[in-house]
């Protein structure tokens, strides 16, 4: 058997390859984190919840309406998106002219209370949710037995990050967005309602968040935590791509994923903080981050 540093070379595609699934839930909510970011200048902390929010939705709907895992990952993205912008209205557009600090105590107080909710019901036990059947059971790959619904994850993941990149990058509707938040009095000279755009930028932001919650509510045990656990990490990502990048956001995401999985391998002991020392040694060479344009 072929070994690579000591370790059997089927063991280490098969950390790559959870790597890559973990990097998958990365890159999606390091996106949401990055739209709202350089679109709103808001530093959404409260994306982990929403995230969360998410995946309970889909576990509500199965266990109380007998909704499948395919509908409630096209409604739960939605309600999610309409609670955004529900926030956005009420809360967030009275922020956008102060400092980045208002914006982040305002959403982490969020945080506490959207948790505090689904703990108050729900506690913080895990509810268990299940793989739809048809992406049920596991493909041989000879190195390794890949449960075919990770691998959903990892294909679906990507293709909405790359939709939503093609959407803000190379779309006029993007380009219209992008000058909207640089200069919004120009924009709406042209008749353009820039508050309208800016609230659906935040609503496809979170609802971002809730997608990648239902993908996640098959593999982690739904629980009003699970979006604290995995924020800071995702922050991490964001920084280390580049506050407001897009593609920094998902190529990073995906990237540490790979990281945090070699770690295990070589070093298991240092798994759960191999992303914060990448951070610092990427901040040290580009305060920016890798995708992040100096100012």
């Amino acid at each position: 058997m072929t070994d690579f540093f000591g370790v059997p070379l089927p063991a280490l595609l098969g950390q790559l390859l959870l790597g890559l699934v973990n990097g998958s839930f990365y890159a999606m909510l390091s996106l949401g984190l990055a739209v709202i970011f350089g679109m709103l200048n808001i530093i959404n902390f409260a994306h982990g919840a929403l995230y969360m929010m998410g995946a309970f939705l889909a576990w509500l709907g199965l266990e109380y309406f007998g909704i499948n895992y395919w509908a409630m990952l096209l409604i739960a993205p939605l309600i999610v998106g309409v609670f955004g912008l529900v926030i956005e209205r009420l809360l967030l557009q009275w922020l956008y002219k102060l400092d980045h600090l208002y914006g982040l105590l305002l959403t982490f107080g969020l945080t506490l209370v959207i948790e505090g909710v689904f703990r108050s019901f729900f506690g913080v036990g895990g509810q268990p949710y299940s793989a739809p059947e048809a992406l049920s059971g596991a493909t041989n790959l000879g190195f390794m037995i890949l449960p075919n619904y990770r691998a959903w994850v990892v294909v679906a993941s990507l293709v909405v990050c790359l939709g939503v990149w093609v959407l803000i990058e190379k779309t006029s509707l993007g380009a219209t967005l992008r000058a909207g938040t640089e200069n919004p009095k120009l924009v709406q000279a042209f008749g353009v309602n820039v508050p309208r755009l800016v609230t659906l930028t935040y609503a496809g932001g979170v609802a971002l968040a809730g997608f990648a919650g239902v993908l996640a509510a098959p593999i982690l045990q739904v629980n009003s935590l699970m979006g604290s656990n995995l924020i800071i990490v995702v922050f991490a990502v964001v920084v280390i791509g580049g506050m407001g990048s897009i593609l920094g956001s998902i190529l990073t995401g995906l990237g540490l994923g790979v990281v945090e999985g070699l770690t295990k391998v070589f070093y298991p002991e240092a798994s759960n903080t191999v992303v914060f020392v990448v951070m610092a040694l990427v901040l040290l060479v580009r305060p920016a981050g890798l995708f992040g344009k100096e100012k």
